[in-house]
């Protein structure tokens, strides 16, 4: 037997509906904020993600599922969406259209990391990315609709936000970092270790214990942003005040991509055993500069929906099934069999879901299989209805009956 691959996940049809559930949440939420869908490619290029993301984050140095074609070129498994909508952008020329260009996507991603509750090497994201708006007043709406989606599927979550500053602040707060950390790299693992060379403000992100707990005292970014940076914060502040969302200020979080600058979020909570991220996002004013573009300001964030079911169940939300059959016709004989088959195929016609025997059963076994899979009428059809003209409709959920015309069964309001 062939068995799936380490650290993935079959969605069955007994479970699909949750996924439809959030995702209808996440278009429709999308929707009322003026964001249309884009759809970008499963592989890239590895240069985009090289370019993009940075080649001093853990996605790139040892988490892409990177291989080459035949053609000899290095193609790379998307391990974010980001960088893919930002590649798009530019080649599609979508900076000619009126700012600021609003998107959502909703994609598998692909990282080879241990595989954990919610986060497995193949899991889906949903992300919006707006292009071409460089106030906080637009960082404040992107946190809103991750806000309005997450409180639509009826989930408890915390705000967190930061600031990581510019390249200006950065310069001078990564020496800071180097002198922090220069006395503490014994006992440092060795991951952060070359981050210490390479980019201290890494070393923020890690998740070992001791490093965490080194970080704990760590000097704050906060403390060294220039003026630009500074206003832009207050004024993401001021924009949630005046929307009444609660938030923290978090100075630790500095997200885990090399191309996010200023504002920079998290929605967690402590519902998954301990303090998890659910979506984080952020500003990233360099990124389109970076892989080729002309310079266009974009803030955004990435949702784990495996993440997100996970925490609507261990919440108890109740996540309605609306992928339930209406009518399910029962049948007894080749005549009935056939008008069954015929009615079900115009009900579903005029958009009422319809079923009907196809295995022979019994009429008290295709009773009970419409209870099983939830239908909420049922039509019995024999000899007796066929010669009558008139059936029987059932109700499922009180066991009430109602006759009815077989030639008006096409107009009954199921």
């Amino acid at each position: 037997m062939i068995n799936i691959p380490k650290g993935t996940k079959d969605v069955l049809p007994l479970e699909s509906y949750k996924w439809h559930y959030i995702e209808n949440i996440a278009r429709e939420t999308a929707s009322l904020f003026g964001v249309k869908e884009i759809r970008t490619p499963t592989f890239e290029h590895t240069e985009l993600f090289l370019r993009g993301v940075g080649d001093t984050t853990d996605i790139v140095n040892k988490e892409m599922y990177t291989f080459e074609d035949k053609g000899k070129r290095s193609i790379t498994l998307k391990p974010e969406g980001t960088a893919g909508v930002a590649r798009a952008f530019i080649e599609n020329g979508l900076v000619s259209l009126p700012m600021p260009v609003k998107m959502y996507y909703i994609t598998p991603v692909f990282r080879y990391e241990r595989p954990q509750a919610g986060r497995l090497r193949e899991h889906h994201q949903f992300g919006v990315e707006f292009y071409g708006a460089k106030s906080a007043d637009i960082d404040a709406e992107v946190i809103l609709l991750a806000n309005t989606l997450l409180t639509k599927a009826g989930l408890n979550v915390k705000l967190n936000i930061n600031s990581m500053g510019c390249e200006k602040c950065r310069k001078e707060y990564n020496a800071k970092l180097k002198e922090f950390f220069k006395d503490n790299l014994s006992n440092m693992c060795p991951t952060c270790k070359e981050r210490y060379e390479k980019n201290p403000l890494r070393i923020l992100d890690c998740k070992e214990e001791g490093c965490k707990k080194i970080n704990e005292n760590a000097p704050s970014i906060l403390d060294f942003l220039c003026d630009e940076c500074s206003e832009h914060f207050e004024s993401l502040k001021a924009h949630l005040d005046v929307a009444g969302l609660e938030y923290a200020i978090n100075p630790k979080i500095v997200r885990g991509l090399d191309y996010y600058t200023k504002t920079v979020f998290e929605f967690v909570t402590t519902s998954l055993g301990s303090q998890g991220t659910v979506c984080g996002g952020g500003r990233y004013d360099k990124l389109i500069e970076q892989i080729g573009g002309t310079s266009v300001p974009g803030v955004g964030f990435g949702m784990g929906l495996e993440r997100v079911i996970m925490l609507m169940e261990a919440e108890g939300v109740n996540i309605p099934n609306d992928d339930k059959v209406t009518v399910f016709i029962a049948s007894m004989g080749e005549s009935a069999n056939k008008k069954a088959f015929e009615l079900s195929y115009k009900l579903r016609l005029k958009g009422v879901s319809a079923e009907t025997d196809h295995i022979g059963r019994s009429f008290k076994s295709q009773f009970k299989y419409a209870d099983k899979i939830g239908a909420k009428y049922v039509i019995a059809l024999g000899d007796d209805e066929l010669l009558s003209g008139v059936c029987k409709v059932k109700k499922m959920a009180d066991g009430t009956e109602s006759e009815i015309k077989l030639d008006k069964v096409l107009e009954y309001n199921f």
